[in-house]
């Protein structure tokens, strides 16, 4: 229902194309004596991420809705802050409050970053279901696999000896098995939210540092899948579990035997809760602990059915290679997704190391390397000899991954890829391209768009040569701007119209710094823009109003405004040409 509500208002903001600010944060202060309480509720369906706080805060209470923080009185404080829903995220935002005069003020910024981090999106559910999907993926390992038959013959030979031939006690005992499983999991999440705070996740996903550290972790888990080391708890605690569990009766040991399962398969399991705890950082305060349960639901499933129907055992498939090989898939997978960490890091401070020839360029060897794998023509440490004999379904997944790759190839030169849209850094960091030319100071072509990032000169450019202005403000982060981008402006029957423009590219969250910090005047206070996204974010909310991205703009060359009404996020293509003026 969120989803539905948030596109009927992108398409109503669209049609209405009217400029809008977006302010679901709202701050109010309080003095007391030699403290500061500074307190922000949050619209529904918001949350907030805290960038910058001073050292000495203390956060009071922490929950979905409201944030409070105490903080000396030291004449003015202010915190730079952030927010995010399931759509879109604004950029960082500066709140400011003096004791003295009991007044507040916000500076209004463009929206910018990640959308907690992904197609994915913010929603619970999106949350649960990529939860739901690494613990059906987990049970495929040879860590949980061979375990299956193990415990729930277990359950069934126990209770079969002790009450005769019923079956009912075990197929009890077998579900709160289950059950203990999920309680774990969910208690992990819950736990990991209580540790780290929700400010603390939600900031997770728009922080360069972290989004590094992410990227590393997710290549640790990928080196460990692949069969480099396995990532273990220590040995003694599964075998104190299970000397404990086997002293023990009733629900008390069965509870222990699930703790026994959670250490053990943890070499397995830890790098795909890992990777979904990643996922789901930055999403809300529930977000950990939804993934969790999903996850946990899918890893005990299948010991509460085979305990239901036992007979199925004997047609599960047998513990072999297969199930290294698919590990050895899924460390693959992980390789590629943590580019997408790095990117963001990347983009935000311009250090170009992972431009999108780049990132393009290494899905392609990855996903290559996956197809070759697959054919069994390269392998790893703990793949048996079976695995140089390619079965039908590995042939099939092989085409799939050589084909995926294969369509990537284009990419290298400028094609759009709309398939890995939201994970590539945008078309405006591609260094090769087909056609076009840089012929312009400051300027770039992609595809023969002429592209300036710097709105002084491309405004010179468009009066020099008598051209109409594409003003177009988004960010490194913005999900939806490359969505804009693969689906509509790199259409040819749009790319016909936008040559027509000079495309000015304002990135609102570039931390490019300023040669000097240029301190200017809003809602009354003075304000210091440091680096060229605060210029950008200054610039749109200002002169326009608004302060959500993807925003265009068509400007004559003189910088009046060549149609009055602007355009917001809305992949329908006849509507945007025929908002366009060329």
């Amino acid at each position: 229902m969120k989803k539905l509500i948030l596109l009927i208002s992108c398409a109503v903001m669209a049609l209405c194309a009217n400029a809008q600010m977006v302010n679901p944060v709202h701050w109010t202060g309080e003095t007391r004596g030699d403290s500061i309480c500074l307190t922000a509720t949050i619209d529904e369906g918001w949350h907030l991420n805290i960038i910058d706080i001073p050292a000495d805060g203390d956060f009071d209470e922490e929950y979905a809705g409201t944030f409070s923080v105490t903080l000396p009185n030291t004449g003015e404080v202010e915190v730079r802050y952030n927010a995010c829903d399931d759509k879109q995220c604004i950029a960082p935002e500066t709140f400011y409050y003096s004791p003295e005069t009991q007044i507040a003020a916000n500076t209004e910024a463009v929206a910018v970053a990640e959308d907690s981090k992904s197609e994915a999106g913010g929603s619970l559910w999106m949350v649960f279901l990529m939860g739901l999907l690494g613990g059906l993926m987990a049970i495929f390992t040879p860590c949980v696999w061979p375990i299956i038959p193990m415990t729930v013959s277990f359950f069934i030979k126990r209770n079969g000896a002790a009450r005769g031939t019923t079956n009912a006690s075990a197929i009890r005992d077998a579900l709160f098995y289950g059950l203990s499983i999920i309680l774990i999991y969910v208690g992990l999440g819950l736990l990991i939210t209580l540790i780290f705070g929700a400010s603390a996740l939600n900031a997770l996903s728009t922080n360069a540092v972290v989004n590094i550290i992410f990227f590393l972790i997710l290549v640790v888990f990928a080196a460990s899948f692949f069969g480099a080391f396995e990532i273990t708890l220590p040995s003694s605690w599964s075998t104190a579990l299970n000397a404990k569990s086997s002293k023990t009766s009733g629900f008390l040991s069965i509870m222990l035997m699930a703790f026994t399962l959670v250490i053990v398969s943890f070499s397995c399991t830890g790098p795909i809760i890992g990777t979904l705890l990643v996922e789901a950082a930055g999403k809300s305060l529930l977000a950990p602990t939804t993934g969790m349960l999903g996850f946990a639901i899918a890893l005990a499933l299948p010991f509460s059915l085979f305990a239901m129907f036992p007979s199925v055992l004997k047609k599960m498939p047998k513990s072999g290679g297969w199930m290294n090989t698919f590990k050895v898939t899924l460390a693959f997978l992980e390789l590629a997704l943590s580019l997408k960490f790095l990117s963001v890091a990347d983009l935000a401070y311009g250090w170009h190391i992972l431009d999108r020839e780049v990132f393009v360029a290494l899905w392609i060897v990855i996903f290559a390397l996956l197809g070759l794998y697959l054919l069994g023509l390269i392998s790893f440490p703990h793949d048996d000899e079976d695995h140089k004999k390619t079965s039908v379904t590995r042939f099939f997944l092989a085409t799939i991954s050589l084909s995926f790759a294969m369509y990537m190839v284009p990419g290298l030169w400028g094609a759009p890829l709309r398939a890995i849209s939201a994970f590539a850094p945008p078309m405006s960091t591609q260094d090769w391209v087909c056609t076009g030319n840089g012929s312009a100071t400051g300027a770039h072509s992609v595809n023969g768009q002429i592209t300036f990032t710097d709105y002084d000169e491309g405004m010179a450019y468009a009066r020099e040569h008598n051209m109409p202005v594409f003003l177009d403000f988004n960010g490194y982060g913005c999900v939806n701007c490359r969505k804009m981008e693969a689906a509509v402006l790199t259409k040819p029957e749009v790319e016909e119209h936008m040559h027509k423009y000079v495309l000015i590219s304002l990135i609102v969250d570039d931390k490019t710094e300023l040669a000097e910090p240029i301190v200017l005047e809003e809602n009354g206070r003075k304000v210091t823009l440091k680096t060229v996204g605060d210029k950008w974010s200054y610039m749109q909310r200002t002169e326009y109003g608004a302060n959500a991205q993807p925003y265009y703009v068509q400007l004559n060359p003189d910088g009046s405004h060549l149609v009055e009404s602007t355009y917001s996020y809305d992949e329908d293509i006849d509507k945007f040409l025929e908002w366009l003026k060329y």
